[in-house]
C-alpha cells in the first residue's frame, strides 16, 4: 500500500515513520513538523494525499480535520481509505466519514491511546469506527503502529470509545490524587497506601500503573517532576470533547463534568499546562478543604 500521512507532530511523526521503517512508501506532509526518517516530504496535504491507497490524518481538532478532509477529499483515488487517528468530536468525525463516502471513499475514524511513547514504540491501541470491511484493509498498518485494535462499530464509534476510556481516565486520577492526598493528612504512609489500594477494590491503572505519588509503584511521569507523559491541556481537551458528546446525546455525566471542570482550572489557573495529568497530586497536596 501507498500511504499519504498529513500531520507529523509528536504523534503522527513516529507513526509514519515506523509504517516507513517496516517497508511501506509513505508521504507526508506538515507545515512546521520535522520530517521523520523514510517519509518522502510532500509540499501540501493535496500532494500527500494524491494517487495513495491510505491517507492517514493525524490532527489536533475537529475544525482542522474538516479543513483538511475538505482538501484532500477530492484529489483521493475512488476506492482510497481514509484514516483519520486523530482525537476529535464525534461529529466532525461522522461528518467527514460522509463526505469521504459520498466521494466513493472508505472512511475510519481511529483514535489512539498510549501516548507518544507508544507512537514510538509502535504499541498503541486503535479504537476504529467505520465498517468491517475498511477496518480490515487498514489492519497491517494499525499492526505496525500498534499492539491493539478494536472495530468499534460505526463511523465515529471510535471517537466515542475514546473519550468514554478517556473521562473514566480523567476521574479516575482526580480520585487516586485526592485519596494520596487524604492518605497524607490522616498519617498513612504512602507505600502502605499503594500496598493495600493496588491489590484491594481501589485497584485502577491509574494507582497501578501510573501512581502520581513519586517513588511509589513503577516509574510514572511523577518520578520525572511530573514531565508529561499525557498533558494535563491534553486530558482537559478530551473531557472537554466527552462533555460537548454527553450534552449532544443528553447523557448525564456529573462526575465527567466535575473532572473537566477541575482540569480546566488546573490547566488555565493554576499552572497545569504542560505538566502531566497525574500532577493533580502536589495540587491537592497543597490545599485544605473549601
Amino acid at each position: 500500500m501507498k500511504i499519504g500521512f498529513i500531520g507529523l507532530g509528536n504523534m503522527g511523526g513516529p507513526m509514519a515513520a515506523n509504517l516507513a521503517a517496516a517497508g511501506y512508501e509513505v508521504t507526508g506532509y506538515d507545515p512546521i513538523a520535522p520530517f521523520p526518517k523514510g517519509v518522502t516530504e510532500a509540499k501540501s496535504g493535496k500532494d500527500a494525499a494524491r494517487g495513495q491507497d491510505v491517507v492517514i490524518t493525524m490532527l489536533p481538532d475537529g475544525t482542522i480535520l474538516r479543513a483538511v478532509a475538505g482538501e484532500v477529499i477530492p484529489v483521493m483515488t475512488k476506492g482510497a481509505v481514509l484514516l483519520d487517528c486523530s482525537t476529535v468530536d464525534v461529529q466532525s468525525a461522522r461528518d467527514v466519514a460522509a463526505l469521504a463516502t459520498d466521494a466513493g471513499l472508505e472512511a475510519l475514524d481511529a483514535p489512539v491511546s498510549g501516548g507518544v511513547g507508544g507512537a514510538t514504540a509502535g504499541t498503541l491501541t486503535f479504537m476504529v469506527g467505520g465498517s468491517e470491511a475498511g477496518f480490515a484493509r487498514v489492519a497491517p498498518l494499525l499492526e505496525v503502529m500498534g499492539q491493539k485494535a478494536v472495530h468499534c462499530g460505526p463511523s465515529g464509534n471510535g471517537q466515542a470509545a475514546k473519550i468514554c476510556n478517556n473521562m473514566i481516565l480523567g476521574v479516575t486520577m482526580i480520585a487516586t490524587c485526592e485519596a494520596f492526598a487524604l492518605a497524607d493528612k490522616l498519617g498513612l504512609d504512602r507505600q502502605a497506601m499503594f500496598d493495600v489500594v493496588s491489590t484491594s477494590s481501589g485497584y485502577s491503572w491509574t494507582m497501578n500503573a501510573y501512581c502520581p505519588a513519586p517513588g511509589i509503584g513503577p516509574k510514572s511521569p511523577a518520578d520525572n517532576d511530573y514531565q508529561p507523559g499525557f498533558a494535563a491541556e491534553l486530558m482537559l481537551k478530551d473531557l472537554r470533547l466527552a462533555q460537548q458528546a454527553a450534552e449532544a446525546a443528553d447523557a448525564d455525566t456529573p462526575m465527567g463534568e466535575a473532572a473537566r471542570d477541575l482540569y480546566e482550572r488546573f490547566v488555565e489557573e493554576e499552572n497545569g499546562k504542560g505538566r502531566d495529568f497525574s500532577a493533580m497530586l502536589p495540587r491537592f497536596e497543597g490545599r485544605g478543604r473549601a
